[in-house]
């Protein structure tokens, strides 16, 4: 066995595949999987990170095998003709923050309009903040593909990356951008080992035990491999998570691997953030200066999270090598310039190549969540053998030749004639394909910035109570400076130009009421501040990085550890008045204590929780903000508080049933506005009575209907939202018509 390989180290297991082939870009993998299906007998693993139902799995040219082109319908044919077939789909029970980008109720077009053979799994047994990120699809235990592909929408393409492909579009017919990703496919017992780790993935998720049955052979004959009779390294990353132990074979293997290269190393990657990677490829550069890195990234990034996330690593990432290698080495992005149309290639790929010698194709990339948060797999090849080494350095070629718009051939001469692979990236251009240096600019140095980073790329897998503890206080300090810096500003200019007023009308205040103007400033301020920061965190719950730690099942897991105690009541009420003072949505907060402490406990616990955060939020209001209405509206403020106190509890009502503003927010203004504290406190009673009532009750019908809904289960949760919402209007109605009597 190679000493780069070891177990338990650097790698999970080196087995023996009797072929194997890299697939570049979807076309590829999509005609090589479909052949593959058709030859299946007993079982499909499909394993990923997303899978999506409306997929056309076709190639390059369309299928003529009298099979649907769409996954749903191509699967469910497939199980209709082979009763005997068993087909698993398991992927990742995601974040909202990336709904946008998946196939909403993946359950209905995966599971329920599915034949029985075929059954669905949403995979939520990893760590907090982490995800399934492995992407595996294994046929009869006897065949293998892992890489960076999952089998979803907006992957298709082919090697040419015309910008104009007509087949290149989405679902909705929307076209999209070249996109290049590449999937390694594997027999032997190298196929085998995944099939491992593709049923021991379901089975965490799903129960049982991981059984392998390697089943005849499936290599789908239209394709040639690229080895024969190899070894193949297995590398994972693996979360702490329950009873699994820390696994980072990935980050070890990238590490290992650098610190071998002599003359090249050549890298696709999507995400470039990994401060151990970037050391060790600084460390290497400086001890070998023949040394050369070229490295092809995404000219940007397209999401609005991964720019406010991803960005400033890959500029730290960067400068670290840069800073180590100066002119011998690149980070460049495929551009395409082409019958006046201009565009580039997303690179979505997780390929390195060192040497001739070192083939690395997989799932994980470069940044810090794939070195230890996120699930992984890589496949790796040592080469042994000439055959081998010019295989890999063939593979390469072409990689680089795509990019380039020319065939493996002429990056070859390129090479031999060059001298440099650096050169060579820099100067070769064909067909209107090019590489082109990135420029990510300067780093985003707000301490927003910097808090997204540690939430969406971070090392090991989130805890919720240590990331509260220690970014809370940063974001609500810097938040309430930066706003009342801005306030104050604000607030200067304004008192300037009253005192230019006033010394044309009348003599100067004295000393006295100066002070008392300065202190009732400084107080409209704090409240000002406060209610701007809680607008901002309200927004950050639902639209940053942090909507992953406003989910049910994050608070669920800190009370679970609280059930029975004699403290759970109290541990409850502090963590409604935490989350009220850092506006975190109230309604999380009331799930997951029905579905902790059950309906009638739950439902004592949240509204003695709602009604302790409601309180403090109010008093606070009145305390320090009461002066803020009276200096922005004057005598206005002294007419509409006498109506706001006649009126204050139909006031009260109507915001708790129409929610138009943030709970905390609604609290803390209410306080400040005068509401006498009986009608602020009968409104919230009245308005969120029947709410939270029904949202405790019914806590755990509403979890059944959300995890496996039936038409009956559905029926219910929608008599049951009626009947809420016809109890809170007509709690509005009479409150109403009592105002209407007292007036």
């Amino acid at each position: 066995m190679s000493p780069l390989f070891q177990p338990g180290r650097s790698v999970w297991k080196v087995e023996r595949a009797h072929r194997a082939a890299v697939l570049i870009d979807g076309a590829a993998f999509f005609a090589a999987v479909r052949a593959a299906f058709l030859e299946a007998r007993h079982t499909i693993f499909i394993v990923g990170w997303d899978i999506d139902s409306r997929t056309e799995l076709v190639g390059d040219r369309p299928p003529t095998d009298g099979f649907p082109t769409n996954l749903a319908a191509f699967l469910t044919e497939l199980a209709k003709r082979r009763p005997e077939l068993q087909i698993h789909l398991l992927l990742w029970d995601y974040s909202l923050v990336y709904a946008h980008e998946r196939e909403p109720l993946p359950r209905l077009f995966l599971n329920w309009q599915m034949p029985p053979q075929v059954t669905f799994c949403l995979d939520s047994t990893v760590p907090f903040g982490s995800s399934q990120h492995q992407k595996l699809v294994v046929v009869d235990d006897a065949l293998a593909f892992s890489g960076g592909l999952d089998l979803t929408i907006r992957r298709w393409d082919t090697s040419r990356h015309e910008p104009d492909n007509p087949r290149r579009v989405d679902p909705a017919g929307e076209p999209y951008r070249p996109f290049h990703d590449v999937q390694m496919m594997v027999d032997g017992e190298a196929a085998r080992s995944l099939a491992l780790l593709a049923r021991a993935r379901w089975c965490h998720a799903n129960g049982g035990e991981p059984e392998v049955r390697p089943e005849g052979e499936r290599w789908p004959g239209s394709f040639e491999p690229d080895f024969t009779d190899v070894e193949v390294a297995i590398a994972r990353t693996q979360p702490r998570y329950h009873r699994e132990e820390e696994v980072r074979e990935a980050e070890a293997l990238f590490v290992d691997s650098i610190a071998r290269a002599e003359r090249t190393i050549y890298i696709e990657n999507q995400f470039m953030t990994s401060g151990v990677v970037a050391s060790a490829l600084a460390h290497r550069l400086r001890e070998r200066p023949e040394l050369e890195v070229v490295m092809v990234a995404p000219r940007s990034h397209d999401s609005f999270v991964e720019r406010r996330t991803m960005r400033n690593g890959r500029i730290r990432f960067w400068r670290t090598v840069k800073a180590a290698g100066g002119d011998r080495v690149r980070l460049v992005y495929p551009s395409i310039e082409k019958a006046g149309q201009s565009t580039y290639t997303m690179i979505h790929s997780k390929i390195m190549v060192v040497d001739d010698w070192f083939l690395r194709v997989g799932s994980a990339n470069l940044n810090n969540r794939s070195m230890g948060a996120d699930t992984e797999c890589d496949l790796a090849i040592e080469a042994a053998t000439d055959r081998e080494r010019s295989a890999i350095t063939s593979l390469r070629n072409r990689l680089l030749g795509e990019h380039c718009g020319v065939s493996a051939e002429d990056v070859a001469a390129a090479v031999a004639r060059q001298g440099s692979l650096v050169r060579v990236a820099d100067q070769l251009c064909g067909n209107g394909h090019c590489l082109i240096p990135i420029d990510d600019g300067q780093p985003d140095r707000t301490i927003f910035a910097r808090l997204a980073e540690r939430i969406a790329d971070p090392a090991r897998p989130l805890r919720l109570g240590r990331l509260a503890g220690r970014l809370l206080p940063r974001l609500l300090f810097h938040g309430s400076r930066t706003v009342g810096r801005r306030l104050a500003k604000r607030e200067d200019r304004r008192a300037a130009r009253k005192r230019e007023a006033e010394a044309a009308r009348q003599p100067a205040l004295n000393d006295e009421s100066a002070g008392e103007e300065g202190i009732l400033g400084r107080a409209g301020l704090l409240v000002a501040g406060a209610l701007a920061l809680i607008v901002l965190l309200t927004l950050a719950w639902q639209f940053t990085g942090l909507k992953e730690l406003a989910q049910p099942d994050q608070i669920r897991a800190l009370l679970e550890g609280v059930e029975g105690e004699p403290w759970a009541l109290g541990m409850v009420v502090g963590l409604f008045l935490l989350g009220g003072a850092v506006a975190f949505p109230v309604t999380i907060l009331i799930l997951a204590t029905a579905a902790v402490f059950g309906p009638w406990w739950g439902m004592l616990y949240s509204t003695a929780g709602v009604a302790a955060s409601a309180g403090v939020m109010f008093a606070v209001g009145a305390r320090f903000g009461q002066g803020v209405p009276k200096r922005l509206l004057g005598k206005r403020w002294d007419r509409l508080r006498d109506r706001l106190q006649r009126r204050g509890l139909l006031a009260m009502v109507a915001l708790r049933v129409v929610p138009v503003a943030p709970f905390s927010l609604v609290n803390l203004a209410a306080g400040a506005g005068s509401i006498r504290f009986i009608d602020f406190a009968l409104g919230t009673l009245i308005g969120m009575g029947p709410g939270l009532a029904a949202i405790a009750l019914m806590g755990d019908r509403i979890a059944k209907v959300l995890s496996n809904p039936s038409a009956g289960q559905i029926a219910v949760l929608a008599l049951c939202v009626a009947g809420w919402i016809g109890l809170s209007f007509g709690a509005q109605a009479i409150v109403s018509r009592l105002g209407e009597r007292a007036s």
